[in-house]
């Protein structure tokens, strides 16, 4: 840098010698390439402060007025590093419910005065939090989350009329812990209202996917006055097989759900469900891995019952039909869809 600046002096100092040797300022410029007004800005400044203010300076000032105040500044940082899955959008629209209002491009400007524009430098400044205040990351959990593929857009779109029209049910890989060894979650998202129900097990069968129904989603569909009327899933074992020994298939029968499965090799079919796994992946599992240490299934999945939670009462959503509500906000408004269309064939 001081010898850029130094060959800054020297051009701009040649010029102003050559002028006064020749005698001629229009000649000197012409010789050098520099504008006769550019000569004179170099005179006055060097006549007000002497060489040193030949010095090239950056135009580049920050406009300090345009800055947020310190304390929402801070409340947006402190949101990146415990939301790093959300972008800017999402965190705008979060901070405001709680009483800090700042745009979208307010948050990206100030994540990237602080290294924090992308999800991979939030988790980092999530990770150094973490470790600093003496809580256990396990590389192993981490890279076993890191390295699931995710597909980065569903193809195609479902059509859905109303809540319970239509439920799509997927199988997650979560990774392995240790003395619990592999962990599988079984995922079910009404494909209308986008509300999610997520359970965790050890094992990938057939009674686990009807275990997740028979659990937790027809009990809430049956509080709600309201059934779920088709299942769409993947043609893994554990969804498909023959109906009299399958207990997935049966479970089905038994509750009068239409079974549809996804078209060969074409898994992004069923993309509300992958879209949820990348969501719940960046969201939660990469977050909680490298917050806590977990021992047990049962601690995990309390956990991730109170992300779901959030999840579905708390967390707005942009799909085609929450249209910025939450999905049980969705879900509800949309009752009065089911009771017309369905309640009418009852």
């Amino acid at each position: 840098m001081e010898s850029f600046n130094q060959n800054v002096i020297r051009h701009k100092a040649g010029l102003l010698n050559l002028a006064a040797e020749l005698g001629n300022i229009s000649k000197a410029c012409r010789m050098m390439g520099f504008s006769r007004d550019t000569f004179y800005r170099y005179q006055t400044a060097r006549d007000a402060g002497g060489v040193e203010a030949l010095f090239e300076v950056s135009r580049k000032k920050p406009n300090l007025k345009n800055r947020v105040e310190e304390a929402t500044e801070q409340a947006v940082i402190e949101f990146a590093i415990e939301y790093p899955a959300h972008g800017q959008v999402r965190a705008s629209n979060d901070l405001r419910k709680s009483g800090v209002f700042v745009s979208p491009s307010g948050v990206r400007s100030i994540w990237l005065r602080h290294g924090l524009s992308s999800m991979k430098q939030r988790l980092r400044a999530l990770e150094k939090k973490s470790a600093e205040e003496g809580l256990v990351l396990t590389e192993v959990q981490v890279q076993a989350l890191e390295s699931k593929r995710q597909d980065d857009e569903a193809c195609g779109e479902i059509e859905s009329h109303h809540p319970g029209y239509l439920g799509s049910q997927d199988t997650f890989y979560v990774g392995t812990i240790k003395g619990v060894g592999r962990i599988y979650q079984q995922t079910f998202v009404d494909t209308y209202s986008k509300w999610a129900a997520a359970k965790l097990y050890t094992t990938k069968t057939p009674i686990t996917g009807a275990d997740r129904l028979n659990d937790r989603v027809l009990p809430f569909f049956a509080s709600q006055e309201m059934g779920i009327l088709r299942i769409l899933t993947d043609r893994g074992t554990e969804y498909c097989d023959k109906l009299e020994t399958h207990d997935y298939q049966f479970y089905l029968g038994v509750t009068g759900i239409e079974h549809t499965r996804t078209k060969t090799r074409h898994p992004q079919t069923n993309g509300i469900c992958e879209r949820f796994h990348k969501t719940i992946l960046h969201g939660f599992y990469q977050v909680a891995f490298r917050r806590k240490l977990y021992h047990s299934l049962e601690e995990l999945q309390a956990d991730l019952d109170t992300w779901t939670g959030h999840y579905n009462s708390e967390r707005t959503h942009q799909g085609k039909m929450c249209c910025g509500r939450t999905p049980m906000q969705t879900l509800l408004d949309g009752k009065t869809i089911w009771e017309e269309k369905v309640g009418q064939l009852n």
